[in-house]
């Protein structure tokens, strides 16, 4: 049978998908508590910022603590995975994955115990470190299981099937929406349910972890080097002139899309939010029905937003293979910078939520799954957790600037205009055009083995 025309997932072994399925449980539960957060932010900021229990803080003060709130969670996320990359080249991929799942779980669910802003903050710190290792150690982990063929699908569907988890998220928000209008939970504190729920499924995939072994590439290149005390180290990272700029060509791709997502595409919820409340409010509804129609709404953007997302990120896996990784991400930068540029200019209607926000998703996250899929081609094993982690995370590191602000242009620079948000989104797009500025240096990775 010719190679060349046998199905990438027909080359996988059953330890194959087992590996492929439980890298993709723990990212999944990983994307889920994200989008809780983003889901949860503005009910939250404004039930902790209240100036008294039966008031509610001002919208202008919610969206700088709610940017304020997501940098925080950012410099969380970027800590955590420069470390926990590193460890990943030490330790092993399937134990370092272990620790990132059992922190991200149990901090989003003390997240539900905050009293004001900065506990609140301080539990997004200590979710991010969580969260902001998972990525690094799971994609290392499906690119050295994988054969060669099946790598880039392998990864490109690992990355789609963490917008089921950004779904579950908004299902979760959806069923609080309609127990809060009907009165059977508390519409204004649904967002503490939501962290809640966020910490239990996480904790699951530690049991099933628990088959998996670490990569025979990987503990080959372990035994190696251990004595050169060359695995997950940045000396040696930023000591070889490849690795070196690898890295910082990475770093430059992530920033841009990590701020076009976090600093404005999840901000679609806030400004959404904001449009219906005026809507809400002028038809006479009391704050817990308003809060709950909010927060069913706020549910089916994201849907409309991830499964918009799924297909974006699967069809970064299948173009290219034809086009090659500079081309189509090039074809992504443009495609992210215009459509969010359209969400924020113009999303005034319901309608709008089923045509504009998927158009968005799909073209903002089909980002993630050329980070997923090449990232780790990028570096050799005994530096490929760290490499992808500094490519990723590093990015979030400068990219925690962006929610700040976006914060800071909507409350002061456009304070003045009737919805300042929309303005602010639109002037932060061209974050995308920084991608298309480091691709010329970017290097040709398609159909060429993982590098040693």
């Amino acid at each position: 049978m010719n190679r060349s025309k046998t199905r990438w997932y027909r080359e996988l072994t059953r330890y194959h998908w087992f590996v492929l399925v439980v890298a993709a449980l723990g990212w999944l539960f990983d994307t889920m508590d994200q989008q809780l957060f983003n889901m949860a932010r503005v009910p939250a900021m404004r039930q902790l910022l209240a100036p008294s229990e039966t008031e509610a803080a001002p919208a202008e003060t919610v969206a700088k603590y709610g940017g304020f709130a997501t940098s925080i969670f950012l410099i969380g996320w970027a800590s955590g995975g420069l470390a926990f990359g590193v460890l990943g080249d030490r330790i092993g991929r399937a134990k370092t994955m272990l620790l990132t799942i059992l922190i991200y779980s149990l901090c989003t669910g003390l997240s539900a115990l905050s009293v004001g802003f900065w506990d609140f903050a301080l539990y997004r710190f200590l979710t991010g470190l969580g969260v902001g290792g998972e990525f690094a150690v799971g994609v290392a982990l499906v690119a050295e299981v994988m054969p060669d063929r099946a790598r880039p699908h392998a990864l490109g569907l690992l990355q789609a099937l963490s917008a089921v988890g950004n779904i579950s998220a908004a299902g979760i928000s959806m069923t609080l929406g309609v127990l809060g209008e009907y009165k059977l939970v508390s519409g204004t504190s649904s967002w503490r349910i939501m962290f809640v729920i966020g910490m239990v499924p996480a904790l699951l995939a530690i049991l099933i972890r628990r088959r998996l072994k670490e990569p025979a590439r990987w503990e080959a290149v372990a035994h190696e080097h251990v004595a050169e005390k060359q695995l997950g180290s940045y000396a040696a990272l930023f000591g070889d002139p490849r690795w070196r700029k690898n890295a910082v060509v990475g770093l430059c791709l992530a920033f841009s899309g990590v701020v076009g997502l976090w600093g404005i595409g999840f901000f679609s919820f806030d400004l959404l939010q904001s449009i219906l409340r005026k809507r809400f409010e002028s038809q006479g509804l009391d704050q817990q029905t308003i809060a709950a129609q909010l927060a069913w709404w706020t549910g089916i953007t994201s849907v409309m937003q991830n499964l918009g997302g799924f297909f974006g990120i699967y069809a970064f896996s299948v173009v290219t293979h034809t086009l090659g990784r500079r081309l189509t991400f090039a074809i992504s930068f443009v495609a992210a910078m215009f459509s969010t540029a359209l969400v924020f200019g113009y999303m005034s209607d319901f309608a709008h939520i089923f045509w504009m926000i998927p158009l968005m998703g799909f073209c903002q996250l089909a980002l993630f799954g050329g980070y997923a899929i090449y990232f780790p081609e990028l570096f050799p094993t005994r530096l490929r957790s760290t490499g992808v982690s500094f490519c990723y995370n590093v990015g979030r590191f400068v990219a925690a600037s962006g929610p700040f602000a976006l914060g800071y242009l909507t409350s002061t620079v456009y304070a003045h205009q009737q919805e300042p948000m929309r303005y602010a989104g639109v002037t932060m797009c061209g974050v995308f055009l920084l991608g298309l500025l480091a691709l010329p240096f970017a290097p040709e990775t398609r159909d060429q083995p993982l590098p040693e």
